[in-house]
């Protein structure tokens, strides 16, 4: 029996094939620009990085691509309106910054010097991010290409940040700063992965984060712990009971108020998390680990994706040498993080943090708390229009059914969601084996042009199913 052709599958197809060679030279030349945020002598790199993408947008089409200056590394904007007035309008976010490498780090060849082995790319910024950035261009041409248009079916804006590998920390003052022109109704990230080559997969949400150190002090100076030990208060000792008293028995954040607002997982969520392959020995030695362990009646996915958490990161304090000094230290720290989940307010568990604190600290103990800036979680709903769109967008470059994942991890996606007000999608094609911040860095090119192809039928999927809100 024969099956009806989808002609905009086998048009998108063909010009992607028929492009294939320049699309993956030009990435090429982009990966050669070692593009390191975190490093001062690459300053000028990081620039050169964010003008050759301004003009490649342009030469790809985009009628407006700009270099946009902040008070670190410049960031990259690129719009391109729709024909359709009542077209929604979709903002993509990624990075053009890359993390350190060299190759007395472990590489087999030059980082920035990428080379094909087999049907893999390895360079510095394959996978993170210039690769799942780049796609954009050839996916964008491919959509017009086999819909006549002259203009996307949405009006589409980019915004790729240059500070991303040093923790994004002018990223937020740039959103707010050009929020009306980065105004949309959707945003998709496009710096996050599949679960593996052949299980697509979207994601759909990524936690918040919170960070402090709590330094205790007690004497004035190191004392002798015969003298006066068992007499006047240990910070060591007391830092030591504020982390046996963060978790419960039953592994839950003991902190009171820490879950006010949590957006409890779903039966159907439950359900989609555990449709998805998961070896949980492997995963254990991916994570160099013994043994899962964490909140009672949670499996280990819903605990990395899904569940707040409060996590010692350093404790420290007294003698740290060979052998015996035996003292009653002068100062103590500990450092926690608090991944945060849907519901969940940063401010709020600051709150928290700072009064189960002081309910901790005994009386002769100084102690300061100090807080990093936060990262606010983000979700969008299974069932909102914008993110079945990319579902179906994927299942058709991909063939198959598209299942559902979280980020465990922060990043500055949140910010866009909360100063624009707009979901955040996520649409990645990378793999774990892709080596993010490691030695080799690759992409594999067939998921780099089906991150293209994803891309292709996506804008036309969006317009005709989703219209922006009057």
């Amino acid at each position: 029996m024969s099956h009806p052709v989808d002609t905009d599958v086998s048009a998108v197809r063909t010009f992607i094939g028929q492009h294939r060679a320049a699309f993956l030279d030009d990435l090429a030349e982009w990966l050669r620009i070692p593009s390191v945020s975190a490093q001062p002598d690459h300053a000028p790199d990081v620039r050169r990085s964010a003008d050759w993408l301004a003009a490649k947008l342009e030469e790809t089409g985009f009628p407006v691509a700009e270099v946009w200056p902040t008070d670190g590394a410049p960031a990259v904007y690129a719009e391109w309106p729709s024909d359709d007035p009542e077209a929604p309008t979709v903002l993509v976010y990624g990075h053009h910054d890359v993390q350190p490498a060299a190759v007395e780090d472990g590489w087999d060849s030059d980082p920035f010097e990428p080379v094909v082995r087999g049907n893999r790319l390895y360079a510095r910024g394959a996978a993170d991010d210039k690769g799942q950035v780049f796609f954009h261009t050839l996916g964008v041409r491919a959509h017009l290409a086999a819909t006549g248009r002259t203009a996307p079916a949405v009006h589409l804006k980019l915004l790729i940040e240059g500070e991303e590998e040093s923790s994004s920390p002018h990223f937020r003052a740039l959103v707010e700063a050009h929020a009306e022109r980065l105004a949309a109704d959707a945003v998709i990230v496009s710096d996050t992965g599949m679960w593996s080559e052949d299980t697509p997969t979207v994601c759909t949400g990524m936690r918040g984060l919170a960070e402090c150190e709590i330094r205790l002090s007690g004497p004035d100076q190191d004392i002798h712990s015969g003298s006066f030990g068992g007499a006047v208060p240990n910070p060591a000792t007391v830092a030591a009971r504020l982390v046996a008293a963060l978790h419960d028995e039953h592994a839950r954040v003991a902190v009171p108020g820490f879950y006010d607002g949590v957006v409890e997982l779903t039966d159907r969520e439950r359900e989609l998390f555990a449709e998805l392959p998961f070896d949980e020995e492997r995963w254990l030695r991916t994570a160099r680990s013994h043994a899962a362990s964490g909140e009672t009646g949670h499996t280990t996915l819903e605990r990395v994706w899904a569940r707040p958490t409060a996590e010692v990161n350093g404790i420290g304090g007294g003698y740290q040498g060979p052998g015996s000094k035996t003292i009653i230290p002068a100062t103590a720290f500990v450092k926690l993080s608090f991944r945060l989940v849907a519901g969940q307010d940063p401010d709020q568990v600051e709150k928290a943090v700072r009064a189960w604190a002081a309910d901790q600290v005994p009386a002769g103990i100084r102690y300061e708390i100090a807080f990093s800036p936060a990262t606010r979680p983000c979700l969008t709903p299974l069932d909102h229009p914008a993110l079945q769109s990319v579902v179906r967008a994927m299942g058709r470059a991909f063939e198959g059914p598209v299942r559902f994942t979280r980020e465990g991890g922060s990043g500055p996606a949140a910010d866009l969601q909360e100063v624009l007000g707009a979901p955040v999608l996520f649409l990645g094609i990378s793999v774990p084996s892709d080596g993010w911040h490691a030695p080799n860095e690759k992409v594999e090119l067939d998921l780099l042009l089906k991150g293209v192809e994803t891309t292709a039928y996506l804008w036309g999927d969006l317009a005709a199913n989703w219209r922006r809100a009057p």
